[in-house]
């Protein structure tokens, strides 16, 4: 089959034989996005209309921090600021107004309708605050192209027999890239393929979790001292791996072994 830009990327994920291949994408391209919005597009304009409507979120608000580039930050941050103040005027008039409705309220007003209406109203008004501060422009970014070459996978698993062949001897991925994958594949594969191939991710789910479990349960007999003079077999990490196969990867080693 021929490569490209978009199957290099996706092959060489799996050929790395880690916890999940998905993650090692993902991982990837979060570097990569990170370095853009601290690097040149800081000044774009299309990029800069973005930042200042949705932000980023705590997770990578501080991957930007560790990024060297304060004055990139503070750029970003600026106008985001004004933005946010600006959209926060609404929300925050309706939580003043909604406070007077409750400190109006009398006693007999508390056990009828009027004191429920008032108590929506103000959590009304802090559902629009909160959702302020849930958008993250690098977050949508990573999944659009996370998306993208999940595409891609599916097509290389569709009609490349050496990628399926690798894949099928995998260690499969995360449970929630599983649940990516499985959620994914009826609109990218005939229902027959699409059958087969959810299998194949119970199957590989399944082996590699009793993999994982074995290897934490080494771990720790290894902390009881009638186990000290036996080797660490491949246990030495697997509490990262328990981690990162559950919940997708967070802690320990990058997914990708080029990162630092």
């Amino acid at each position: 089959m021929k490569y490209h830009i978009d199957t290099i990327p996706v092959w060489d994920a799996v050929k790395l034989q880690g916890e999940c291949f998905v993650c090692a994408i993902r991982r990837r391209l979060e570097l990569e996005e990170t370095e853009r919005y601290l690097g040149a597009s800081v000044m774009e304009p299309d990029t800069r209309i973005r930042v200042n409507k949705q932000g980023f979120c705590a997770k990578h608000q501080v991957m930007l921090y560790a990024g060297g580039n304060r004055l990139g930050h503070a750029l970003m941050m600026d106008t985001h600021l004004q933005e946010t103040q600006k959209q926060m005027k609404k929300p925050l008039e309706e939580i003043r107004k909604a406070a007077e409705h409750l400190d109006a309220l009398t006693v007999g007003d508390k056990l009828t309708g009027k004191g429920l209406k008032a108590k929506q109203e103000l959590q009304s008004a802090a559902d629009k605050l909160a959702a302020m501060t849930t958008a993250c422009v690098l977050c949508q970014s990573i999944d659009d192209n996370l998306n993208r070459y999940l595409h891609t996978f599916f097509h290389l698993y569709k009609n490349d027999g050496e990628f399926r062949k690798a894949l099928e001897n995998s260690k499969g991925v995360c449970m929630p890239d599983a649940a990516l994958l499985v959620s994914k594949c009826a609109d990218e594969l005939p229902a027959k393929e699409a059958a087969a191939f959810a299998r194949l991710i119970v199957q590989l789910t399944e082996d590699n979790l009793q993999r994982v479990e074995d290897d934490l349960s080494w771990f720790i007999k290894k902390y009881d001292y009638r186990y000290d003079s036996e080797p660490w077999k491949n246990s030495k990490d697997a509490v990262e791996r328990t981690v990162n196969k559950m919940r997708g990867w967070c802690v320990g080693q990058e997914p990708n072994p080029k990162e630092k």
